[in-house]
């Protein structure tokens, strides 16, 4: 994924951080340095900024470990995950597919929330020894801190227990309705679900009423908190619909297999001549021999353009190093690859090396399209 950075692998699983939560980090860093107020030491200061990050680094670990628990109970159900990303709004557990089987899906789904369920449950516990053995008013700032990521993962357990996605309760909701209902239709509902809640989030962080003025005060962080639960419900629902539509399609299905190439000598203005002349937007660098060399798109080539001038040559464009496939690849496998490699076209090769097709979004959205179409008309009938 892109802007994510590396942690490491635990437990076979890759751990990354996207960029965006160091900026998390540093906003509320200088927030809780202000917020301290100018009356204090800048060292009080520094230390409350210190304080919150640290606070937010443990609550992040918590949220860590909620998705390994929907991760190792995957593999209880013999599906893999390849990576866990954490966000600045929590955490992304890329488990290589959901299980058909309502009742694993309800598994998976609910073994988060009982990582918070245990993490609360033992700072509760060892808080209760501490507050017998020490006097309330003598609690250290340990002792603070453990009350308050307590109280957090009280919180991350009730908001992941709400019925609509991409909550962990959503994906509970779809699997008890899938017992009832095609699995399709029930996820349409638990996204529709979702995305209304997310539009009662947004008018709440825009049309807020704050307790402490009783005035109207925008919360931008629930807006930005309503804008991914709605997004992520659309997106949910339109994973599955294109799950549920190219089910049991190979590459050869969805793949461009009336295409134009260029030559590996090719020039910048030879490629903007092919450029204006078709609606290729992506377009492969093909050896003599036949064999792929590499592939460049329309953005890159008007690029490229701009610095170097229609002498330029292609192999300075064009992009290698990026996942190949098969006419017989499944479907499936190859929407993933594309999504991992974060690019939009993956070229298809015979068994000879030889390009046969390129797999681009654009066709598959063309595809999902016409498919969809079909199956409505023939629902209609």
């Amino acid at each position: 994924m892109r802007w994510a950075i590396r942690l490491g692998r635990i437990a076979g699983i890759e751990v990354r951080i996207h960029v965006t939560f160091f900026l998390l980090l540093a906003y509320l860093g200088f927030a809780g340095y202000h917020g301290a107020g100018t009356e204090v030491a800048i060292t009080t200061r520094v230390s409350a900024a210190l304080q919150l990050m640290l606070l937010v680094c443990i609550v992040f670990l918590c949220v860590l470990l909620h998705e390994f628990g929907h991760a190792f109970a995957a593999r209880r159900c013999g599906i893999r995950t390849p990576d866990i990303t954490l966000f600045p709004f929590g955490g992304v557990a890329r488990i290589e597919r959901m299980p058909e089987n309502p009742r694993q899906e309800i598994f998976i789904a609910l073994a988060g929330p009982a990582v918070n369920v245990i993490i609360a449950a033992g700072l509760w516990a060892v808080l209760a020894i501490f507050w017998r053995a020490v006097p309330q008013e003598q609690m250290g700032t340990a002792a603070s801190l453990a009350v308050e990521v307590m109280s957090i993962n009280v919180m991350l357990l009730v908001f992941n227990l709400i019925p609509a996605f991409p909550m962990d309760g959503g994906r509970v909701l779809r699997a008890l309705l899938a017992m009832r209902l095609d699995h399709g239709r029930a996820t349409r509902i638990a996204a529709h679900i979702g995305q209304a809640l997310a539009v009662a989030l947004g008018l709440l962080g825009v049309f807020g009423m704050s307790i402490r003025t009783h005035v109207i005060e925008p919360n931008p962080m629930l807006i930005v908190v309503a804008f991914f639960v709605f997004m992520a419900a659309a997106n949910e629902a339109g994973a599955v619909q294109l799950q549920s539509v190219t089910r049991g399609l190979s590459i050869a299905a969805a793949m461009v297999t009336d295409f134009r190439s260029l030559p590996r000598n090719a020039s910048l203005g030879e490629a903007s001549e092919m450029l204006l002349h078709s609606s290729q937007h992506e377009f492969p660098v093909i050896d003599p021999d036949g064999t792929l060399r590499g592939i460049f798109t329309r953005s890159e080539l008007v690029s490229a353009l701009r610095e170097s001038g229609p002498e330029g040559s292609v192999l300075g464009v064009m992009r290698e190093g990026f996942p190949i496939v098969h006419p017989r690849t499944p479907f499936d496998e190859g929407f993933r690859l594309m999504q991992q490699s974060g690019t939009s076209v993956l070229p298809v090769t015979d068994e000879e090396g030889r390009l046969v097709g390129l797999f681009t979004m654009e066709n598959i959205g063309e595809m999902l399209m016409v498919r969809t179409a079909i199956a409505q008309s023939r629902r209609g009938r």
